[in-house]
């Protein structure tokens, strides 16, 4: 077995930051600090977060300096607001892979991981940049192209020859600290700090557990979620449930590949997003909405081209008032005053975080 690193990455808030940014961040930092102590007591050799405020370099640069510096001889990469419900048994796992001396690699999701562990993190491949000792390194090889840890298990797979596997049917490593929301999904013990008034979306929480357990009614569901989650709505509430599955692979996508489209994107380009009230009411009594969909619907994957962050979190809280961007102030003003609850955020809402909202007890079938 050989020893194992783990780095947890953590990306500093700017001097620009608002307060939601801030108090995300301040969390972040919290978990990579529990995370740190853990993976130690789960076999793990050595621990360290790495700090720092982004500089324009991409995950697979900031990984290949890392590796080339410390030259570990197995890794578990995760960013610091990653796998927050992972149990000590989840961390074995992944330091058992990292140990191993086979090229095998284990992430949360392969699809888009969060979490990745790496054994043989000492071959050619990443100190040369290299697939094997000899061979002539290709552009699509280059593991400094990656832009996010999502993709970093496809990379393994097709670039470096590893044997990926993954955890996705545990479904409490696909939740993940991307927005003040999830605190208050997840009950981290920070969310109590927040710099804000929390009870508009708190009390649509509420509202919306009470549809999916009302027999008559009708709870949509728009974003990226799963074929799985879907399942485990229909059989953990009442109400029936519309869904529309979107995008879904939108922070790994490759470039040449189609734009993103939504179907309820292209309707608010057609009404406005004044318009998203009255569109949900008429479909449901209650709405999950993942409104990055919408954003990459609307500007593109890139989200350096959405509007900032401080923004988008105060969305998701359902507090159009500290949104400065025009498009997403209308969207939120409209879910805010909607006739029936409805609730915005990104991928840990409409998937993981559906569970965490509606709660994991069966409640009585209408059929």
């Amino acid at each position: 077995m050989r020893p194992v690193s783990v780095r947890i990455m953590h990306p500093e808030p700017g001097p620009d930051a608002g307060p939601l940014t801030r108090w995300l961040a301040a969390a972040r930092a919290g978990l990579a600090e529990r995370q740190r102590v853990a993976f130690l007591a789960a076999g793990a050799t050595e621990a360290t977060i790495l700090n720092g405020r982004p500089d324009g370099s991409t995950f697979g640069e900031r990984l290949q300096a890392m590796i080339r510096r410390d030259r570990p001889a197995g890794l578990v990469v995760l960013g610091s607001g990653s796998i927050p419900l992972a149990t000590q048994v989840d961390r074995r796992d992944l330091v058992r892979v990292a140990a191993s001396d086979d090229r095998r690699a284990l992430a949360n999701d392969r699809f888009s991981a969060d979490v990745v562990a790496i054994a043989r993190t000492d071959d050619p491949v990443w100190t040369e940049g290299r697939r094997r000792a000899g061979d002539v390194p290709r552009a699509r090889d280059s593991l400094a192209g990656l832009r996010s840890d999502n993709a970093l298990p496809r990379w393994l797979a097709e670039s470096a020859g590893y044997d990926v596997t993954d955890l996705r049917r545990r479904w409490r490593l696909a939740v993940d600290l991307d927005s003040p929301l999830d605190l208050v999904l997840t009950g981290d013990r920070s969310w109590a700090e927040a710099p804000v008034d929390l009870a508009p979306v708190r009390a649509r929480m509420t509202a919306i557990r009470e549809r999916a357990a009302d027999r008559n009614a009708e709870v949509v569901l728009s974003g990226r979620t799963s074929a799985a989650t879907v399942g485990w709505i229909e059989r953990h509430t009442a109400s029936r449930t519309r869904a529309f599955i979107e995008e879904r692979g939108l922070r790994t996508s490759r470039p040449g590949q189609r734009p993103p489209a939504s179907v309820l994107g292209a309707l608010l380009d057609r009404d406005g997003p004044e318009a998203l009230g009255s569109m949900l009411a008429a479909l449901g009594e209650a709405a999950v909405i993942d409104s990055r969909v919408l954003l990459a619907h609307r500007l593109g994957p890139d989200e350096d081209l959405w509007p900032r962050p401080e923004d988008r979190f105060a969305s998701d809280l359902l507090l159009p008032g500290s949104v400065v961007d025009p498009w997403l102030r209308a969207l939120t003003t409209a879910a805010a005053e909607a006739p029936i609850p409805v609730l915005l955020g990104g991928h840990s809402l409409v998937g993981p975080g559906l569970r965490l909202l509606l709660g994991t007890r069966p409640r009585a079938r209408r059929r």
